[in-house]
């Protein structure tokens, strides 16, 4: 039975199966961001473990990592995307085309890209449009939302409960510029966002790495900036098939975002920590003008 890792032997680990070559400890120290003497000491620990061998994961490491390993991505994209009108009168917003490619292929792609092949769409407004998707990846399974009209995005999580736990989930309708933002290994649940001085958007406060807190709008150094992207872990995904029921249920809860279960409602049952972006690494395009600003071929 492989024992449970530590973070700093995760971070190693996970440095070592990403680049997929030898790393010295200077490379792992400014890939993990751990002082050298710890890399060191924790060189030693997964050398013992036999994990690594020769500044290499071995395949014993490569197990170690395994519950770990992000399993299923879940896809939101049953809203109407009423921003984008009129583009998004006849074609839903995760598929329309940015330069030639459908806003969501490139989310599949990176999920795709490191693995992921479990893939669910959680789809309402236009469903059938989404069947086009099926060409280019059969392995998308959709899931009906029949409350999209009804509800708030909390009804296409409820939807979706069941197929959480080791998965991201994905706001449909981001423009991904850094597919290297996905990744096969985390070590626990994450939500990704933009550290800002200051924000009139959905963001979060932040207390030693750990969401503490949502909202729309804040300033200051625990700022950072909602970004449609979050994992969950085993553990939590399970938790959430229930919270987000118990929410959805509750008085007012069809008018929920699904992401308030964890962070808002329910945030005494989870530990949900940031994980760092950058602005030009994901493009959320909420109105025609600022589709027109990146395609010029809807400037006409």
């Amino acid at each position: 039975m492989i024992s449970k890792l530590a973070r700093k032997q995760f971070d190693i680990l996970e440095a070592l199966a990403e680049t997929g070559k030898p790393l010295t400890q200077r490379e792992l120290e400014k890939e993990t961001g751990h002082s050298l003497g710890t890399v060191n000491r924790v060189s030693k620990e997964l050398s013992a473990l036999n994990y690594i061998e020769n500044s290499t994961i071995t395949n014993a490491g490569l197990k170690a990592l395994e519950p770990y390993r992000a399993k299923r991505a879940v896809f939101i994209a049953a809203g109407f995307g009423t921003r984008l009108v009129p583009i998004t009168l006849n074609t839903p917003k995760p598929l329309v085309r940015v330069k030639g490619q459908r806003i969501i292929d490139g989310l599949i792609d990176a999920c795709l890209n490191v693995g992921i092949s479990e893939i669910y769409i959680v789809r309402g407004y236009l469903a059938e449009q989404f069947d086009q998707l099926l060409y280019k990846y059969p392995m998308i399974k959709f899931l009906e939302n029949p409350m999209y009209n009804e509800a708030n995005n909390i009804s296409s999580a409820m939807t979706a409960r069941y197929t959480l736990s080791n998965s991201y989930v994905f706001e449909a309708d981001l423009l991904l510029s850094n597919p290297a933002l996905i990744k096969p290994y985390h070590y626990t649940s994450n939500f990704l966002g933009i550290k800002k001085d200051y924000t009139d958007d959905w963001c979060f406060t932040v207390k030693d790495g750990i969401i503490t807190e949502e909202k729309v709008g804040g300033n200051g150094p625990d700022c950072w900036q909602m970004v449609g992207i979050s994992y969950w872990n085993e553990v939590d995904g399970y938790r959430l098939s229930q919270d987000i029921k118990d929410v959805y249920e509750s008085y007012g809860g069809k008018e929920r975002y699904w992401e308030q279960v964890p962070l808002v409602y329910k945030k005494e049952h989870y530990a949900v920590e940031i994980r760092s972006c950058k602005e030009e690494d994901i493009t959320e395009i909420d109105t025609f003008r600022e589709l027109k600003a990146l395609d010029k071929a809807y400037a006409i």
